[in-house]
């Protein structure tokens, strides 16, 4: 199953997608009105297209109506069944993710075809994915990268390129920071697609959805009442997992009763991670006690950086 606004980028040293850049993680802007909202509702359930969707009661066997289109358990069946049979376990686990993923194609054409027939584009003989490639080009027209965007990116990853100097990747890295900087603008785009559009959802449905969903490691931490410090990980191209012994470090210093410590390992929780929109690792998500997340960082983290996340969190 693929998502259908994936953007192509460029693999530079790891065998996943480089590093992006550390930040504060970004806070969701929940309407005032949320008592019937996905994410008033269900804050950490949807992460795209579907996160301001409506929570109503539809018809039996339909879980998602918006004007004419819709999406019923039968859909739903089928999209599990096209996946690897490995996958078809975890993602019955998590089939609201897959409605979304599959939804969003269908949202995003038909926003397409509107704004691009508004404009009087020629759509000919294009195919669908040309057509949403088209209104995609458009909307990221604007977004650029500079030289010091570049520099930074390699200044706050460098341990990632073993050693190589920037003038040999600079030409690598300025493509995926781009093509990130647009993935996050599309990515942004869709998830307030909700509130352009009147999206509904099986109110009834969502609330078994997200019970199952949390059904893993990581979300059952994060509702434990601890700092949760979560990290998305494997083995690169570099050598052994960097992360393991910063872990190891970290367990053998901190209390376990004070805080959570999860490490995922990507290549087995693709379902999880991909919900977490973890696009490239080693990830590092750190979460308050409630369980909010409050800082998310992407490359190689030492253990002196992550305690300066946790004491800002209140773990000393």
């Amino acid at each position: 199953m693929q998502h259908v606004m994936k953007l192509a980028i460029v693999l530079l040293c790891c065998y996943l997608a480089l590093p992006i850049w550390a930040g504060e993680a970004v806070k969701q802007e929940i309407p005032k009105e949320q008592s019937n909202v996905i994410c008033g509702v269900y804050p950490d359930l949807a992460s795209g297209a579907l996160t301001y969707a409506q929570l109503s009661e539809l018809p039996k066997g339909v879980l998602l109506q918006s004007d004419d289109l819709k999406f019923n358990l039968e859909n739903l069946q089928e999209a599990i069944s096209r996946s690897p049979k490995p996958l078809q376990k975890e993602l019955t686990k998590n089939a609201f993710f897959v409605m979304e993923q599959e939804i969003t194609s269908k949202l995003i054409l038909r926003e397409a075809k509107a704004a691009l027939a508004s404009k009087d584009v020629e759509l000919g003989q294009k195919t669908e994915q040309q057509i949403i490639q088209t209104y995609v080009d458009q909307l990221t027209k604007k977004v650029t990268v500079t030289d010091a965007d570049i520099e930074q990116f390699y200044r706050e990853n460098e341990s990632i390129f073993c050693g190589t100097p920037l003038e040999k990747v600079k030409d690598q890295i300025g493509p995926f920071v781009l093509q990130e900087r647009k993935q996050q603008f599309i990515t942004e785009h869709l998830r307030t697609l909700g509130k352009k559009v009147q999206i509904n959802v099986s109110v009834d449905w969502v609330k078994d959805q997200a019970r199952l969903a949390k059904d893993n490691p990581l979300d059952k931490a994060r509702g434990n009442g601890k700092v949760t410090l979560a990290v998305f990980s494997a083995a690169s191209c570099c050598g052994p997992d960097k992360m393991k012994p910063v872990l190891a470090a970290l367990g053998n210093k901190y209390d376990a009763k004070a805080m959570n410590t999860i490490y995922l390992e990507a290549k087995q929780e693709q379902i999880l991670a991909a919900r977490y929109q973890v696009r490239s690792i080693p990830t590092q998500v750190f979460f308050d006690k409630t369980g909010q997340e409050v800082y998310r960082h992407v490359g190689f983290f030492s253990v002196e950086d992550i305690e300066k996340q946790l004491l800002r969190i209140g773990i000393q």
